[in-house]
């Protein structure tokens, strides 16, 4: 049986990433990367964002990694990490020097409604939602993937109605104000939110599916999509024994618990002294960074991971970059240049900065990153002047 050099499991944006930095350092290394999509590496991003303003979907395929073997629609079941070998779904074993776990996330599930329900996170999720027969469809989800739905599926023409928990869209990133805006702009643009509401029950009626609400609503519609959240996908790190948390737990260097293994991206737990502890971020700047330092450490020239990832949204005509925390819970200082549509919000825990968002505001990430690193108290005063929007 071969022994590939470097194994890595999943074929997303980190694995893929990951693959192309082995290929950098070195050059003849057997790579193998077992990913459970049909679909080659690709980029995620565009399926809540520019696919449904006319991207053209080949836009998103991501360049060949030379010489790296690829195994697709094959899910990984089995590690044994002492042997350095995984099985797969269809009986395949693959045996390795080095292994890097890239699985991911799974997005969190309703208890009903089985396949009447499109959980948004894949390409072959958005081909569904595309083609879905109609222009009505229910979004249930106020937090950043459902509202980029709602916003893009009303700019590609259709009926939205927006269902969330909380009293606005965002409730646990923004402050208060701020979800007011939103709100309105949504509206303002043909979307319906319908907040603090949550479905109770999803039904059959022929090609259409009924969503009814705690609040009383049936809402009848041609297709409904959630994004509520994902669980970072642990099981096949579990089953082998390797530390987990909220995530498979790493060192700075991207070093799992077991020799030889390390794991990067969406499922990665990491050190962040400047978040003041371990962290886990499921964003396309994280998951390229971390694959890249974590394809590099493997072939041996990697560094210590401290990258603070960044974030970006849009949002009709809004849109904003973001890095560190937002947690509607810290607290909050805002400098507006413009209310709403340009200024700068700090995130504040015990006085430190934890996040900054740039909402209309580009080319500060950097300025962002120093001042949460900075790991200070700043006046108020100050700290409204620190980016200047």
């Amino acid at each position: 049986m071969a022994v590939h050099r470097y194994l890595i499991v999943g074929g997303g944006m980190t694995g893929h990433a990951a693959a192309a930095a082995i290929r950098e350092v070195d050059r003849d290394g057997t790579i193998a990367l077992l990913g459970e999509e049909p679909d080659a590496p690709y980029a995620r991003p565009p399926l809540s964002k520019g696919l449904w303003l006319g991207k053209e979907e080949a836009s998103v395929w991501l360049p060949e990694v030379p010489g790296m073997e690829r195994f697709s629609g094959r899910r990984a079941v089995a590690l044994d990490a002492r042997a350095r070998e995984v099985r797969d779904d269809q009986g395949g074993v693959y045996r390795y020097e080095k292994l890097l776990l890239a699985t991911g996330a799974r997005p969190r599930r309703l208890p009903f409604g089985g396949d009447r329900v499109v959980y948004y996170r894949t390409l072959a999720d958005y081909r569904r939602l595309r083609d879905a027969p109609g222009k009505r469809v229910v979004v249930v989800g106020g937090g950043f993937i459902g509202s980029e739905l709602a916003a893009a599926l009303r700019q590609a023409g259709r009926t939205v109605d927006w269902l969330f928990p909380e009293a606005a869209p965002g409730g646990r990133v923004y402050p208060a104000d701020l979800c007011a805006y939103l709100s309105r702009t949504f509206e303002e643009r043909g979307v319906r939110p319908h907040p603090g509401e949550s479905v109770v029950a999803i039904e059959e009626r022929g090609a259409e599916t009924a969503v009814r609400t705690a609040g009383g609503r049936t809402l009848v519609a041609d297709a409904v999509v959630a994004g509520i959240g994902v669980n970072p996908d642990v099981a096949l790190a579990e089953s082998a024994g390797i530390r987990c948390g909220d995530g498979i737990e790493v060192n700075e260097r991207l070093e799992t618990s077991a020799p030889g293994v390390w794991a990067a991206g969406d499922v990665a737990l990491f050190p962040s002294p400047a978040l003041g502890g371990k962290v886990r971020v499921e964003h396309e700047d994280a998951a390229l960074t971390m694959g890249r330092a974590a394809g590099r450490a493997m072939a041996g020239a990697g560094e210590a991971y401290r990258h603070l990832p960044f974030f970006y949204s849009d949002l009709f005509d809004l849109g904003y970059e973001a890095v560190g925390r937002m947690d509607a819970r810290l607290e909050t200082v805002a400098s507006w240049k413009t209310p709403f549509r340009e200024g700068v919000v700090y995130y504040l825990e015990r006085g430190q900065v934890r996040g900054v968002l740039l909402w209309g505001i580009f080319g500060q990430v950097e300025a962002a990153r120093r001042l949460i690193e900075g790991r200070r108290e700043l006046p108020k005063e100050e700290l409204m002047r620190a980016i200047h929007p």
